[in-house]
């Protein structure tokens, strides 16, 4: 009976050590593959992630050189601008430089002709005195007859004799006084318009004084007063050129210098850097002598300066 129930006993634990030993490797070899496949999963993982980063990468590389090469058109471009910028200024400058060098010789032109002018009417004149004299002595008077006095029928007259020699000094020196007060008036300004195209400001300044000053109501005065301008402009004097302009505009509007008084008062005031009022100024010109030379040069020089020929009108809100 003990025999047996030790038999059982054995029986039973070599079952159990038997049971222990089948399941065991079943429970590891289920743990192998479960690591197996959490290993090969973070492979694949590990695999995807390589990739992402490669492609991020890539990506991240181009877009760095599009950004360099926006940078570089960009900066390009920027130069290029400038360059733009600079030549327009320049070309600006030199068509202004170009405009005031063109009104002067215009004006130095017109000078010209204004003289040649005066001296042809001047010739014209002494051509027509001498036909006239010699029209008096081609006919005489009728009844007239070559007479002939003896010296001993000639007789002074009474008061030749009784003149002192100081009155007769002072005679000539009366009538050079005369003459030194009232200068000749188109002697005076063509003198001055000489010593103008000769750039002896002084002298013609002085020349055109007098014109302005014993002639104040004829034609030329008031282009002397629009030379006096002229003068003061050449000599960079500009706020002295805009008194003389805006003199010739006012006391002398019928002038044949008005439009060119206008156009170098407008210059003038642009080189004072008051620009709108300058801009007004040729603006006026314009509308008031629309087909002169002078209104096409103010015209040039608006286009120069990218400004509107007539005014925007205003916008009603």
């Amino acid at each position: 009976m003990l025999k047996s129930s030790t038999n059982r006993n054995r029986f039973l634990v070599v079952a159990v050590f038997a049971f222990i030993a089948f399941s065991a490797p079943r429970r590891a070899q289920a743990a192998s593959k479960e690591i197996i496949e959490l290993q090969t999963q973070v492979q694949q993982l590990t695999d995807m992630v390589q990739r992402l980063q490669s492609t991020l990468d890539t990506k991240f590389g181009i877009l760095q050189h599009l950004v360099e090469q926006t940078a570089d058109n960009t900066n390009q471009m920027t130069v290029a601008v400038t360059t733009l910028q600079q030549k327009i200024n320049a070309q600006t400058e030199a068509g202004s430089g170009k405009l005031d060098t063109v009104s002067g010789q215009v004006q130095s032109l017109n000078d010209s002709v204004d003289e040649l002018k005066s001296r042809i009417a001047k010739l014209d004149k002494s051509v027509q005195d001498m036909q006239a004299q010699l029209q008096n002595i081609q006919t005489p008077p009728a009844g007239a007859g070559p007479t002939t006095q003896s010296p001993a029928q000639f007789t002074p007259p009474a008061n030749s004799q009784q003149a002192s020699p100081s009155s007769r000094a002072a005679a000539p020196a009366q009538e050079s006084l005369n003459s030194t007060q009232a200068p000749p008036l188109e002697g005076t300004f063509q003198a001055g318009v000489r010593d103008y195209n000769a750039a002896r400001y002084e002298v013609a300044a002085a020349e055109f004084q007098d014109v302005l000053h014993f002639y104040p109501m004829d034609e030329m005065a008031g282009q002397a007063q629009f030379y006096l301008g002229e003068i003061a402009y050449r000599q960079l004097n500009y706020a002295d050129a805009v008194k003389a302009f805006n003199a010739v505009l006012e006391s002398f509007p019928g002038s044949t210098k008005a439009p060119a008084a206008q156009l170098r008062k407008g210059f003038a005031l642009l080189q004072l850097n008051r620009k709108d009022a300058g801009i007004n100024e040729l603006r006026l010109l314009i509308k008031r002598h629309p087909q002169t030379p002078e209104a096409a040069q103010a015209r040039s020089k608006l286009n120069a300066m990218s400004v509107r020929i007539t005014p925007a009108a205003p916008s009603s809100r």
